[in-house]
């Protein structure tokens, strides 16, 4: 019978993950007398340094894993940062999250135990692209997005709010998200940003951006359908750009990008590329799923199509979103 490694995040869901994992995961994988090992992290850097060693530890003795990560968007994020290569491998996702839009746009349900009998029913793989992208200083691989500018400030915000925990309790998680981003837009300064978009030589010249982010899904802070056609086998990124459009403009426009309808205020564009060069005249906050760790005047993003192999319903992309209100 197959193994599974496990990596849980125990802070997680407002310090639920540990018992998410005590109460809801762990008792099913022994009634069932599955074969497992549970690997925990106790501090940021933890899931890569341990998703590297269990990855590395299956490649040298050339045998299949199946990964299951147990956290939030970031904690996915990190894993990927300690995987190298995908060859022989799957990966399950269990979201204890506060945003989680990585499983609803992938269509894995919020509930733990449900999420845990997809990945055990093991009846489709879905390779989705993977993100990369390239500041002067370092170099950080994605699933979900990748932005600069105002919607990176609201999750360096997020990240250190002491209001988070508490809205996620009542699961009331989005109006965080929501007030920061009305916090941000209005104090957000004047920023000139040059785009460029696979091989174009010509730019895209942004007198005053607020923010652009590149997505190979619909949804990011907490299910604001930022890029509502973004196909996450295909590619390429859909990148939306909000620039050059006054600050009360976007605030109405702010509730409309919940249900992918932004794109029709003046300023607000999209585009699609497989590479993105990013340039601003100073630096500003850069997420990758909404992790930051760096300002930046310079990005370079790419994509690499159909690497990440993970563990979905069949038809999942077809009816995703529907365990998520």
């Amino acid at each position: 019978m197959q193994k599974y490694e496990l990596i849980i995040n125990p802070a997680s869901r407002s310090g639920n993950g540990m018992r998410i994992w005590k109460e809801e995961i762990k008792p099913v994988l022994e009634a069932n007398k599955i074969p497992f090992n549970a690997h925990f992290s106790h501090k940021a850097g933890d899931v890569a340094v341990l998703s590297s060693s269990i990855t590395g530890d299956y490649a040298k003795e050339n045998l299949p894993l199946r990964l299951i990560i147990l956290g939030g968007d970031g904690t996915f994020n990190e894993a990927l940062q300690g995987i190298s290569f995908y060859d022989n491998m799957k990966i399950g996702y269990i979201p204890t999250g506060s945003s989680n839009d990585l499983a609803r746009d992938l269509g894995i349900p919020k509930n733990p135990q449900q999420a845990l009998n997809l990945i055990l029913d093991e009846k489709h793989v879905c390779y989705m692209d993977l993100g990369c992208v390239r500041t002067p200083d370092k170099t950080t691989y994605f699933a979900v997005s990748c932005g600069i500018g105002f919607d990176a400030a609201v999750c360096e915000e997020a990240m250190n709010s002491k209001i988070k925990d508490f809205f996620n309790r009542i699961k009331l998680g989005k109006l965080t998200y929501f007030g920061i981003a009305i916090k941000q837009l209005i104090s957000a300064k004047k920023t000139a940003c040059d785009l460029f978009l696979d091989d174009d030589n010509e730019p895209i010249h942004i007198n005053r951006l607020l923010f652009t982010v590149s997505m190979i899904h619909r949804f990011e802070g907490g299910g604001f359908k930022f890029c509502p056609t973004a196909d996450c086998t295909d590619g390429r990124f859909e990148l939306c750009v909000a620039g050059d459009v006054p600050k009360p403009v976007i605030l109405l426009a702010l509730p409309t990008a919940f249900f992918g309808k932004h794109y029709m205020v003046p300023g607000i564009h999209a585009f699609h590329a497989e590479k993105i060069t990013i340039k601003t005249n100073k630096p500003l906050w850069v997420h990758t799923d909404g992790e930051v760790h760096e300002m930046a005047d310079f990005l370079e993003i790419s994509c690499r199509q159909k690497t990440i192999p993970m563990i979905l319903m069949f038809f999942a992309l077809k009816y995703r979103n529907r365990f998520y209100s």
